[in-house]
């Protein structure tokens, strides 16, 4: 009984170590860009590079991508969710900026593609209250 408990405790230890690592390497991602493209009037093309950028890390991540493909999301879709979360969300608070940020967190990612329609403020408020914003 005792080696089974070890062996669920190295589990989860391991689960865990593999969660933070991941949770790191997204904040820098996010930092990175963040740091580059918040609040500035970016032309079309930095646009792109931008939403390049957010789709590449989505679809790499494991949790992030079963999302882009159960709503079908492209990189497109992905580029007309960041301007909406511009007219309202154009808000940044430390390392988060809203119109960034949000497509890195299962939780807003879905809501954004769930709702890809939704009015401009609530989707806008949502992600701020995620963030506790």
């Amino acid at each position: 009984m005792s080696y089974f408990l070890l062996l669920v405790l190295m589990i989860l230890i391991i689960y865990f170590a593999w969660e933070m690592k991941r949770s790191l390497h997204r904040s820098s991602v996010t930092n990175e860009l963040v740091q580059r493209y918040a609040e500035k009037s970016l032309s079309t093309e930095e646009q792109g590079e931008l939403i390049a950028a957010i789709y590449a890390y989505c679809a790499s991540d494991w949790k992030l991508k079963r999302i882009i493909r159960r709503y079908g999301a492209a990189e497109e879709d992905f580029l007309k969710i960041y301007r909406r979360l511009r007219v309202w969300g154009n808000i940044r608070k430390r390392r988060r900026y809203v119109p960034i940020s949000s497509f890195f967190y299962v939780y807003t990612l879905e809501y954004l593609l769930k709702h890809p329609e939704e009015d401009e403020k609530k989707m806008a408020l949502k992600c701020l209250k995620f963030f506790h914003m």
